[in-house]
């Protein structure tokens, strides 16, 4: 037998139509997507691409996200995937279904196909007599099918919806304060719990009184599992005072971890555990030998934490062998897997339902929560219980950006162009997250899963694979025309601290060096930064970018500083093969370090809604100069030591700099992904503006005043 043809995007594992589209009785649309709104506007954009494929307005459209129940399974919301795979599925889907609905109409109104019109889901003949609405059509057994993609999307210049700025849906009731998120959900009988943390990741529990607990003003259950503990009052505030009590009464026994951040960076490049691969080499010999001039540099990045704003939080209840969860995990088929993983039961018995939570773009603490309360809710009675982490176990707990090291090496010839390069890079993988893959024996990825008296296995840490752009790997090899280049990678398998998927993943730290290694070289060729990029790259679009950023900034090459003030610049594409960015960084020195302006040109190839690319364009930039500038995990051989937003800085309200964005819209082109294409450029144009006040390079991450003192000694 054939096997299946392979559908577009996520179309392929979710082959229904029906699983995508819903025709309802009040007039209305429905579309079902596994992709989840964590404040990058995917789910508006979702609603654009339907509405626009069926001939609908906007205000027709009803979305349902991230539903283990309702939606289609498309994996993690990440990687800037969510409109290349779940945009593109949902695109086929709406073309096929309106063509289904075409045809079954033409037949009904006994006018040829190509003499009907569509007007909001409305068709008709050209005189507009003869006429019927989808809704009026068979359109639940029309939509019980499998997809075949063989309907062509229209072309981007029939586009109306898709390519024009609307409204985001969420916003509104964020704005004005509408109950939206997690933590706002209530259900009858709802308690609250906290859970109670060692002081360290490998403590174990000796001694704790759980009846004195018990004995605290409302308190409903304390349970202790193996080094797992957990109370559930009626009211939140009970519950908190019952975790503080609870943190007093247990007593611990640590075990060191394995280095300080002092010495990570040692220890990453010295374990004999590294695994070294061979991620790219290009080779020519004959232009290696013209090199002249040998230049070799170290870059570094600390673990970095997804600081959210609010603290991770879920609410479960148990109804028999039923389990329900709310959480804001950015897999919730991924999630239910895990959970039945830990708790032995059958997937079909676990429902997790997404709700939004405070956005994170990555591996944070919303998957392990889940588990929480789900324990809690079982102490409980089955009751259902709203579980929110504290604050400083946010901070010690939650999955990080692993630390980095990446070196870099390059020659120049006598005419200043490189003609040898090479990249070398240290890490600890970079996901741990939930996945629905069945192991030998069994594993999680939910911190409390490792804690209880029968632990279950702390799921291995993975990397991606360099076909879906990487982990520690991720933009080290190039896209400059370069005729040698290296990249080995060195993925260290034990973890000092836990760590995960952040926001841009190894681009973070690889971007930043090689961008900044660019400048190092520019200057050593005694050329501009832009004009030196120029000079080695001959991909089209990336040129432009980077011509349109030098425009808008009014760039002017051979620019001195004053001492107090800087400007840098730095180019990546995300991924190699998704959205271009090029930035130009304006950075004062006074009173501290802080970025007064960014221009940035962006290339997302098919621009959905132009707002959201800029919303996304301009909340990478602000995130991405808070870890240029202040975000570091600090630890000692103990425990995490950034417990809260003193320990832990990110960047005010008051330091967001004015910000501008240039679009460039190829609707011809595939939308290549918007929301991590900042992570990478933006600290090394901080760096390359640091080194045009000072005339000194910092390689290592955060770029703070006290290391700048120390460099201009």
């Amino acid at each position: 037998m054939n096997a299946p043809v392979k559908l577009p995007g996520s179309l392929d594992a979710n082959r229904q139509l029906d699983q995508w589209l819903k025709f309802e009785a009040d007039g209305t649309l429905t579309v079902f997507t596994g992709k989840v709104e964590i404040g990058q506007g995917v789910v508006t954009a979702m609603a654009q691409i339907a509405a626009e494929e069926l001939d609908i307005s906007l205000a027709k459209v009803r979305m349902v996200s991230g539903d283990t129940v309702l939606t289609p399974d498309e994996g993690h919301t990440s990687g800037s995937r969510s409109i290349d795979e779940g945009g593109t599925a949902l695109r086929y889907a709406s073309a096929e279904a309106r063509d289904l609905l075409l045809r079954e109409a033409a037949k009904r109104l006994d006018i040829p196909l190509d003499k009907l019109t569509i007007e909001d889901g409305v068709v008709s003949g050209f005189d507009r007599i003869r006429r019927v609405s989808y809704w009026e059509l068979p359109h639940t057994a029309l939509l019980a099918r499998e997809a075949t993609a063989s309907v062509k999307p229209k072309a981007a210049s029939k586009h109306s919806i898709v390519g024009t700025a609307v409204d985001r849906l969420d916003i509104p009731f964020k704005a004005t304060g509408t109950p939206r998120y997690v933590q706002d959900i209530e259900l009858p009988g709802m308690l609250f719990g906290r859970v109670v943390r060692p002081p360290s990741y490998d403590a174990q529990l000796t001694a704790f009184d759980a009846d004195a607990i018990r004995k605290l003003p409302g308190v409903v259950a304390v349970l202790r599992d193996g080094n797992f503990i957990g109370v559930v009052a009626e009211r939140e505030e009970q519950a908190v005072k019952a975790r503080t009590a609870a943190l007093k009464a247990a007593q611990w026994k640590e075990v060191p971890i394995a280095a300080d951040e002092a010495g990570m960076h040692e220890y990453l490049r010295t374990r004999p555990d590294n695994k070294e691969t061979l991620i790219s080499e290009r080779v020519d010999a004959t232009a290696k030998a013209r090199g002249t001039r040998k230049l070799d540099a170290r870059y570094t990045k600390p673990y970095i934490a997804h600081a959210s704003i609010g603290p991770s939080c879920a609410l479960a209840r148990i109804d028999g062998e039923r389990i329900e969860v709310w959480s804001h995990s950015q897999g919730v088929y991924q999630l239910r897997y895990d959970l039945a993983t830990v708790l032995q039961m059958d997937l079909e018995k676990i429902i997790v339902h997404h709700g939004e939570g405070s956005g994170c773009y990555g591996h944070n603490g919303a998957d392990d929560v889940a588990l929480d309360a789900v324990l809690l809710s079982r102490a409980a009675g089955g009751r259902p219980v709203q579980v929110q982490w504290m604050r400083d176990d946010e901070f010690a707990w939650e999955p990080y950006s692993p630390a980095m090291t990446t070196d870099v090496h390059a020659a120049l010839d006598d005419a200043g162009n490189i003609v040898d390069w090479s990249v070398e890079v240290w890490s600890n993988g970079h996901s741990q997250r939930p996945v629905s893959i069945k192991t030998p024996s069994p594993v999680s990825s939910l911190l409390s899963a490792w804690y209880l008296e029968q632990p279950v296995t702390r799921r291995t840490q993975a990397d991606p694979p360099m076909a879906g752009g990487g982990g520690m790997a991720r933009n080290a090899p190039v896209i400059y025309a370069l005729p040698n280049e290296r990249v080995v990678a060195h993925r260290v398998e034990v973890q000092p601290l836990r760590a995960s998927a952040l926001r841009g993943l190894g681009a973070i730290s690889n971007v930043f060096a090689i961008e900044s290694f660019m400048d190092e070289l520019a200057a050593a060729a005694n050329c501009d930064p832009i004009e030196f990029r120029l000079r080695h790259m001959k991909d089209a679009r990336a040129r432009a970018v980077i011509e349109l950023a030098a425009e808008k900034a009014g760039w002017k090459p051979g620019t001195q500083s004053d001492g107090t003030s800087g400007r840098g610049f730095a180019f990546s594409q995300y991924k190699n093969g998704y959205g271009y960015m090029a930035v130009v960084i304006d950075l004062s020195l006074e009173p501290d370090p802080h970025v007064t302006r960014a221009v940035a040109a962006v290339d997302v190839g098919q621009v959905i809604n132009p707002d959201g690319v800029i919303n996304q364009s301009e909340g990478g930039i602000v995130q991405a100069i808070s870890w240029a500038l202040k975000e570091q995990v600090r630890h000692d051989r103990e425990r995490v030591l950034s417990r809260d937003w003193e320990t832990y800085p990110i960047l005010t309200f008051a330091e967001i700099p004015a910000i501008e964005i240039h679009l460039i819209d190829r609707p011809e082109e595939k939308p290549l992904g918007a929301g991590e294409i900042a992570a990478g450029p933006v600290p090394a144009a901080v760096a390359n503006a640091l080194y045009h006040a000072l005339g000194v390079r910092l390689r290592d991450l955060p770029l703070t005043r006290e290391k700048i003192a120390a460099a201009l000694v």
